[in-house]
This record gives C-alpha cells, structure tokens and sequence, in this order.
C-alpha cells in the first residue's frame, strides 16, 4: 500500500476513475446489446431510433478516451449495416 499521503491521494482518484470507466463500458455494452434485441425483433424502425441514441452514447465514450475512437467507428459501422440489412 502507499505510504506517502502523495501516493495514497492518487490511489484514490486512481480507484473513482477505474470505478467511472467501468460504468462508462457498462453503457456503451448495453447501447449495443439494445440495438442488437431490436434488430433481432425484426423492427426497422425501432431499430433506427435506438440506434440513434445509441450513437451518441458510443461517441461520448469515444471522446473520453474509454474506448478508442477506431472501435467505436467499427461497432456503429456493424449496427449500421445490420439495420440496413433488415431491409
């Protein structure tokens, strides 16, 4: 453990952070799974207006670095494309 008070503070903003980002990846994974259960409902529509709001969420994340902004890209590119799909 961390003796000096220096090193014992930034284990403690080391441990919030760790703790957010957790939360800010537990977000961007269920944005996803809600896309996936509607496109797997079949609803296009639907699909399209949770898509939406699931990309602002995937971007936000993005932008704070939680993810890389490559694998954000990536993961709207395939929703995109399966939405598409159900044409």
């Amino acid at each position: 453990m961390a003796n000096s008070a220096q090193a014992r503070k930034r284990a403690r903003q080391a441990e919030q952070a760790r703790q957010h980002n957790a939360s800010q990846r537990s977000a961007f994974r269920t944005a996803v799974k809600k896309v996936l259960k509607a496109i797997e409902a079949g609803d296009k529509t639907a699909a399209q207006a949770v898509f939406q709001q699931s990309v602002s969420i995937i971007d936000s994340i993005a932008d704070k670095n939680i993810f890389h902004k490559n694998k954000a890209a990536r993961h709207k590119s395939r929703l995109s494309a399966a939405i598409k799909a159900l044409a």
